[in-house]
């Protein structure tokens, strides 16, 4: 059954979510269950869920999920798609999971050209543990531990993950997209649709990435932290398709 918006999707289950008031979580595992509903894949998806704000994502979705340790999703999703190539594999990971201790997974995966998808979430605070500096930390951004913003000559530089991904061989879809707007919401869908299709294609590795607010971590109130990422988060990480196809 496909999803309107009135409806709840049949790959989502009634569960109420324990996110803050305001988190993109909630949206983002909307869309993902809408696309697999679309697709008509939802018996044979599997998700591996991250440590973070969303490790207990299996109680949302109605469709298998397990867990992999901090920074391990791609390794984990490239067993179980090798071993269950006909399966739908995802990987469902914040920017610490996969941006920071799980760096050499996903960048060697998807230069191996694994046939899985990513659904990357980027609100640019490690939100689980109260708003400590990412890897996506906008320069001059204040968080826990950068109460003056970050210093890129001290701190280094924000990561571009997309662009960085969009540049390997083996990946065939990298873009991004926000859901902090309405309109953002539905052009995040629709890249996540195209990435998914690619998966079902057996083209190779497919990464979305997602803009979300944090209003716990960022210290906002949630329609403030809405309107932070789509007037300065976009501004540094541009709502793009780097590469689509080979």
């Amino acid at each position: 059954m496909s999803a309107s918006r009135f409806s709840r999707p049949d790959a989502l289950t009634a569960r109420a979510h324990n996110y803050c008031p305001g988190c993109g979580h909630g949206i983002a595992h909307r869309l993902v269950a809408e696309v697999i509903d679309e697709l008509g894949v939802r018996e044979r998806t599997i998700a591996v869920a991250p440590v973070g704000c969303a490790v207990f994502a299996y109680d949302y979705w109605n469709f298998d999920v397990t867990e992999a340790p901090h920074g391990r999703p791609p390794a984990v999703a490239t067993g179980i798609k090798r071993v269950l190539p006909d399966r739908i594999v995802f990987t469902y990971q914040g920017d610490g999971d996969l941006a920071a201790i799980g760096t050499a997974e996903i960048i060697h995966a998807a230069n191996r050209g694994e046939n899985f998808t990513t659904v990357f979430v980027n609100n640019t605070v490690y939100g689980m543990t109260s708003g400590q500096m990412a890897p996506t930390t906008l320069p001059g951004q204040r968080t826990l531990t950068t109460p003056a913003g970050r210093d890129p000559g001290r701190d280094g530089h924000p990561l571009r993950v997309t662009e960085l991904v969009a540049s390997l061989d083996g990946v065939v879809y990298a873009a991004r997209a926000s859901i902090a707007t309405p309109s953002g919401v539905r052009t995040a869908r629709a890249r996540l649709l195209e990435a998914f299709r690619h998966q079902l294609a057996g083209d190779g590795f497919s990464l979305v990435e997602l803009l979300s607010p944090c209003p716990a971590g960022l210290g906002m109130e949630p329609v403030t932290a809405a309107a932070w990422v789509a007037q300065e988060l976009e501004k540094y990480y541009p709502v793009h398709v780097f590469k689509n196809g080979r």
